[in-house]
């Protein structure tokens, strides 16, 4: 009898990626199922995953071929799905913000209405955001007061609602997750850590938006993955986990760290630029809760972290000297 089978939703993603190799590596799955809008990226992005016995990938688009989508699910049946489909980057979200409630709230509340109706499902779990909390001054519980700062956390916080009611009132089978700001290899460039590692390697400045002065909690995916294979395991359904490290880094502090890493000097890689609008000046997320129930702890430090960035941007540095490194909003 094998494991249990699972579908990665946003399956093109790194995070997602990096989810399907510690499900194979950690989970003794039937198999893994990774979904996204397109086909995988390059090997710097996909990481080789789509040559990993026991995964395969399908291209569905979750607002725009729903019923195909739809269809994949009933004939794979997948017992867990993972949820990373999202419109993405807060920063950028007030421009066309309708289309991040057309995909954060819209398509995956059809999405899960669907589901309730399939016996196939076991457990759904959202991958949700530490944004809905706001700029924070204390380490924040899973109960703290929602108060999203940009469009993106806003149409984040409304599917988080709606799971919370279908849970409580259809017994809709899910989790949520809120974890902090994830890295990892296969990164996609417009993000701060891929982005300086990028520009070491190109001789190119990074703009140090406000200076570095604002704080996020950085986790590696490796360790959302693991808090994810928790969660899937047995965590009680209809809880909400708040998933980040013990305390926070500001940026200029990330920035100096991958400097070391990439052996230069701080001032050599980054130019001081304008806040971003919008710039919470602190996420800072309290896990205790998922710390309590099902043992879960960050394992990655920074060491480690950023030499396993390093390491994965000097392997592909040609494949990524031309690759793009602002986000482009896409349906």
């Amino acid at each position: 009898m094998g494991g249990k089978s699972y579908a990665i939703l946003g399956g093109g993603g790194s995070f997602a990626i990096h989810t399907a190799f510690y499900l194979l590596d950690h989970a003794a799955p039937s198999k893994v199922i990774g979904i996204g809008r397109n086909p995988l990226r390059p090997a710097p992005f996909s990481l080789g995953i789509d040559g990993r016995a026991g995964y395969a990938y399908h291209a569905r688009h979750v607002t725009y071929e729903f019923d195909l989508l739809m269809e994949l699910l009933d004939r794979e049946r997948p017992q867990v799905i993972v949820n990373f489909a999202a419109q993405g980057e807060g920063a950028v979200s007030w421009k066309h913000s309708w289309r991040f409630f057309e995909t954060n709230s819209m398509a995956l509340a059809r999405l899960a209405e669907e589901l309730a109706k399939r016996d196939w499902l076991e457990r759904f779990i959202h991958i949700g955001t530490s944004e809905m909390y706001g700029s924070v001054d204390h380490a924040v519980t899973e109960d703290e007061p929602i108060k999203p700062t940009s469009p993106y956390a806003a149409s984040k916080v409304a599917f988080d609602m709606y799971l919370l009611s279908a849970h409580r009132f259809l017994k809709f089978p899910m989790n949520i997750l809120r974890p902090s700001n994830c890295y990892c290899p296969g990164q996609l460039l417009h993000r701060v850590i891929p982005k300086a590692v990028w520009c070491a390697l190109t001789g190119n400045r990074l703009p140090l938006h406000g200076g570095g002065r604002a704080k996020k909690s950085y986790l590696h995916a490796r360790d959302l993955a693991h808090a994810i294979f928790l969660v899937a395991q047995g965590a009680p359904l209809g809880r909400v986990y708040n998933v980040g490290p013990a305390e926070p880094t500001s940026i200029r502090e990330v920035v100096e760290r991958t400097a070391a890493a990439m052996g230069m000097n701080f001032e050599d890689l980054c130019e001081m630029s304008p806040d971003r609008l919008g710039q919470d000046s602190m996420y800072w997320l309290d896990s205790s809760a998922i710390a309590r129930d099902l043992g879960w702890k960050p394992r990655i430090g920074w060491d480690e972290g950023l030499a396993e960035m390093v390491a994965w941007g000097r392997r592909y540095a040609d494949e990524l000297r031309g690759w793009p490194t602002d986000y482009v909003l896409r349906g």
